[in-house]
Order: C-alpha cells, then structure tokens, then sequence
C-alpha cells in the first residue's frame, strides 16, 4: 500500500509539472500586449499566456515586491528597473538560453538602466507628449502649456494621466528646471502650476484612447502609439512633442526571481526578440521596439506615423526618466498628494 501511495504521490506531482510546462503569466501595461503574437507563441511552443493588465509602475512594483504574485514576467519602464534589481526581484538573465540576444539593437543593448542587459530585454519605447483634437483647438500643440496653462478651448475638456514623474518631470521643464531638482523655488512652481491647471483638467485617467475618439475629451496628455491609435480613428487627432522638453520611456520585461514557470519565460523572452515577433508588438500597440530587423516587418503606417517620427527641432529636448534621490522624491510626493486632493 505504501509503495502504491508513493506511485500515486510521484504521478500526481508529475501530472502537475506537466500542467506548469504549459502556462506563462505575463504582468504588463493595460491594452500593451498583442493578441496575435501571443497566438503565435501558443502554436509554437503549446504554452498557454495569461496577462493582467496594471496601470502604472507603482502599481506593478508594489503587486510583485509584496510576493505570492504568481507572475513570472514583468514590464517596467527604464526608471523602475534598477529598483527592481536592488530590491532582488528579477532574475539575472543567462544570455547562453537567449539565442536571440544579439538582435537587440546597439543603442538599446548596453542602457544606463540595465548594463549589458542584465536583468531585461527591450519591449517598446516611446515618448510622453501631447494629444489634441485640431477641430477643437488649432494653436500650438507642440508644449506642455496644453495641460498645464490650458487654452480656453480646453479648459473642462481636458484629461491628465495621472503618472506623478511624466507629469512632474515636465512641469519642471515647463518653469525651466530640471527632473530630480531639490532647488524649493523651482519646485513651489510647479505645485502652484499644477494646482492652478487642475480645475481645467476634466479627469486623470489612463484610458485615453476611447474617450478621445469619441469626443468626450479635446486633449490629453499621453504617450505617442497611444496617440496614433487614437488618430487612426479619428483623424481630427494630433501628438505634440512638447518643446520645453519630453520624456522618454523603454518599457523592458525581465523574469521574476520567483517565477513559476521560469524556463517558459525565457522561451517567451527569446521569442519576442526574434524581428517578425517584435513587429506584432509594435504592430499593435504602435510604439517602437528595441529589435533590430524588425522593421521589415512593419505596417507601412508604422513607417511614417507623424507619432513615432521625433521632429528635428526637437531632438535635443527628449531625456529619460531618472530614479530621484529620496529628497528629490520626498518633494514630488508632496506635490503629488497635494494635486490629488
């Protein structure tokens, strides 16, 4: 009997292992991931993808730093990577299981963030900027003014998505300073901005896309594929690379150091580096990836999309998000809370 019950006891925890080889749970940004692609990686390998959505990287973060999550990759933006790593989350990557590493391409293959790739492998990246609809308001979209001093055309039709370092971050160009300043004049500034602006602001929101082409709102702030998904619907739409200064954003996915089913996640992160598969992520979500060759494999929209395409004269005025020193963060923090009461 006892030989019996070890047979039943070695059969049930092989039948589990087997289950486990067939599933992948992806944590990812809302509205981020394609359908198609993941399609693609159910045929080929037999795993199955869950993902679940969040919303921002504080979010995300605190649902993985708190454990248990389940989750066996993750999405953060560049500036969250490192906190990620110091907090001991991610798993350090082995290159030797990643054949498909050196389609990465150069100026994404050694960031500041993630040295020599390390713990993450590029999604997509973009810019954070503007969104207007020119049938409403037809001045200058090209400047954060859009939100934080709005026109009359634009006051009470007006949405901000409510991520605290964009938004500050570009106050704090708008005043003429700069992201992670601990200079109080510069920062008094920009709180008395914010609050003046607020009462114009309709709503702080991420879901930008539907309320746009819709008309319930005339602008918001938001990130540029965001920005052409929304103009391919209505072509009223426009994106503004704000002129005092934009940021930029890489979105990278890394393993979990307690991910459950980590040998499927490095089969998936190998595969969303080969160019056809990273073109369907861009494809959909229409932001740019970190893929080289993958442009062969784009719709032909995604070529010349006004979106996607930083202007000359404003080439210089584009920075990544940095992680702020605590004080520096401490301040934001109080501007934030003081925004949102």
């Amino acid at each position: 009997m006892k030989k019996l019950m070890t047979s039943v006891a070695l059969l049930l925890a092989s039948t589990a292992l087997a289950h486990a080889e067939g599933v992948l749970n992806l944590y990812n940004w809302g509205n981020y991931t394609s359908p198609e692609m993941l399609d693609k990686f159910e045929k080929e390998t037999g795993i199955k993808v869950t993902v679940t959505d969040f919303s921002s990287n504080d979010e995300a973060l605190a649902k993985v730093e708190a454990g248990g999550s389940g989750f066996d990759m993750v999405v953060p933006s560049a500036n969250f990577v490192g906190i990620y790593v110091e907090k001991g989350l991610l798993q350090e990557l082995d290159h030797s299981r990643l054949k498909n590493i050196g389609n990465i391409a150069p100026e994404w293959a050694n960031p500041e963030w993630d040295p020599n790739r390390a713990h993450t492998i590029p999604w997509q990246w973009g810019v954070t900027g503007t969104v207007v609809n020119t049938a409403v308001y037809n001045g200058d979209i090209n400047t954060s003014a859009i939100f934080l001093d709005p026109p009359e055309e634009l006051k009470g039709k007006l949405n901000v998505v409510p991520e605290m370092n964009d938004v500050i971050s570009m106050a704090l160009k708008y005043v003429g300073s700069d992201q992670c300043t601990e200079d109080t004049e510069a920062l008094k500034k920009v709180r008395d901005l914010l609050v003046a602006a607020k009462p114009s602001w309709v709503s702080m929101e991420y879901s930008t896309i539907d309320k746009m082409v819709k008309n319930e709102w005339a602008a918001t702030s938001d990130w540029n594929g965001s920005a052409m998904r929304q103009r391919l619907q209505n072509p009223d739409i426009r994106f503004g690379f704000p002129k005092e200064g934009f940021p930029i954003f890489m979105d990278s996915v890394g393993i979990l150091k307690d991910a459950p089913n980590a040998d499927n996640a490095y089969l998936f992160v190998d595969f969303i580096m080969q160019p056809e598969n990273a073109a369907m992520l861009s494809n959909f979500a229409r932001y740019a990836n970190g893929i080289a060759g993958s442009d062969a494999f784009m719709d032909a929209d995604m070529k010349t999309a006004p979106e996607l395409i930083i202007p000359e004269d404003v080439k210089d005025k584009g920075y990544f998000l940095k992680v702020c020193p605590p004080k520096a963060q401490e301040y934001y923090t109080a501007i934030w809370t003081e925004l949102n009461k």
